[in-house]
């Protein structure tokens, strides 16, 4: 049987919230666009992970008509606070920052699926076997086998890699084309997602390592403790996890069913540049943030939009400088908040175990928090990021 050949404008492989977001944007705009995702639509919005969107993700699908997205289970401010040897200190957001959404990021893929289906779009599911072709010629190619297990292809004017840090995209570029800028800490967190409301929520530094209790919804948590790099899950059974995050809040922790643990190595990743030829990067295929910024979905977003903006410009008044501008636009942002993620991480880890750094480096970092929590300007912004940790 021969191969299924479709034609579209922008092919976006990956249905996580950078192509998703892509894909309505592209939609809205009458732009041809055609979305594949390797998993089933149920593993996609059952996957749990965080998130935070700020007061520029709130704002942009306000702006782009697409306020609904925003609905269903999000939580205006998670109740909380921030910790240090067991003191709970106060957390304030200003109005500026009052807009920030703490939404888990499976209820807004949810809703963006929703909303991209419902407009008439063109989502596959389960799509095998992904290869990306000719991304140096006028024409991509993107081949694939749909869920009966026949081949197909897609030929088209661009395509978008929204496929996450291990995907096909990136991959497909050729070796030496990209530079990888990278940056790893000395400590990893343990993550755990729990069937339990957070309680008490928020974020602790002690000198046994970082901890965190963040709201996954009405009735789950995800919960992170700083841990060596070459830890194993075996050294962590569910009682040390609870007596651990008791330890270090300073105060009791509830407990319940442990549903997930994860050992997630902290790292600062960028590729440069964010595209080659047709094909562009974007999200987590172009860069890696640590979850302490709580700023992945907005790096997400921000890629989605100016990507978007760029192929609308291009197939309104055929001119191609947003696109040949896109890495340039997309990096000097990126590195802006690199540089965030990278003094925010090693602040709040080196203020409280002194084994990475030393002692020296703890009571700078302390000086430092005490520098920020004196300062209403920094306050809130310590009470942006504590709202919800990637």
């Amino acid at each position: 049987m021969g191969e299924n050949r479709e034609t579209t404008g922008v092919v976006v492989v990956g249905a996580g919230v950078a192509g998703l977001t892509l894909g309505n944007f592209l939609l809205r705009n009458g732009i041809g666009c055609t979305i594949l995702e390797k998993h089933s639509r149920e593993y996609v919005e059952q996957r749990q992970r965080a998130g935070t969107i700020d007061s520029f993700g709130v704002r942009m699908f306000r702006e782009w008509g697409l306020e609904e997205v925003l609905e269903g289970d999000p939580i205006p401010e998670a109740e909380g606070g921030f910790f240090i040897d067991g003191e709970e200190l106060p957390i304030e957001l200003d109005d500026d920052n009052a807009e920030s959404l703490f939404c888990p990021q499976q209820v807004l893929v949810r809703n963006l699926t929703d909303v991209f289906l419902r407009g008439g779009g063109d989502l596959r599911f389960e799509a095998a076997d992904v290869s990306i072709q000719d991304i140096d010629g006028d024409r991509p190619l993107v081949r694939y086998r749909d869920t009966a297990g026949s081949a197909r292809s897609l030929s088209c004017d661009y395509i978008a890699g929204c496929d996450g840090d291990r995907g096909v995209s990136r991959a497909t570029i050729p070796a030496g084309a990209l530079t990888r800028y990278s940056y790893e800490y000395g400590y990893a967190w343990l993550s755990v997602l729990a069937q339990v409301p957070a309680s008490p929520s928020g974020m602790a530094i002690h000198s046994r390592g970082l901890a965190g209790v963040i709201p996954r919804g009405a009735t789950a948590s995800r919960l992170y403790l700083q841990c060596p790099p070459d830890d194993t899950l075996s050294r962590w059974p569910d009682e040390r996890v609870w007596s651990e995050l008791e330890a270090r809040f300073g105060t009791p922790v509830a407990t319940g069913p442990i549903i997930d643990k994860q050992l997630v190595p902290l790292r600062n990743v960028v590729h440069s540049p964010m595209s080659h030829g047709r094909l562009y990067l974007l999200g987590d295929a172009a860069h890696i943030i640590p979850p302490m910024s709580a700023k992945g979905i907005h790096l997400a977003l921000h890629d989605a939009e100016v990507f978007a903006r760029a192929v609308i410009h291009q197939t309104r008044k055929n001119d191609s400088r947003l696109l040949d501008d896109y890495s340039t636009t997309c990096l000097s942002h990126i590195w802006n908040y690199q540089a965030f993620a990278t003094w925010i991480t090693e602040l709040m880890h080196n203020a409280g175990d002194p084994s990475y750094e030393g002692e020296f480096r703890k009571q700078i970092a302390r000086a430092e928090l005490q520098r920020q929590f004196s300062s209403p300007t920094a306050n809130r912004l310590f009470g942006e990021f504590t709202a919800g940790v990637n």
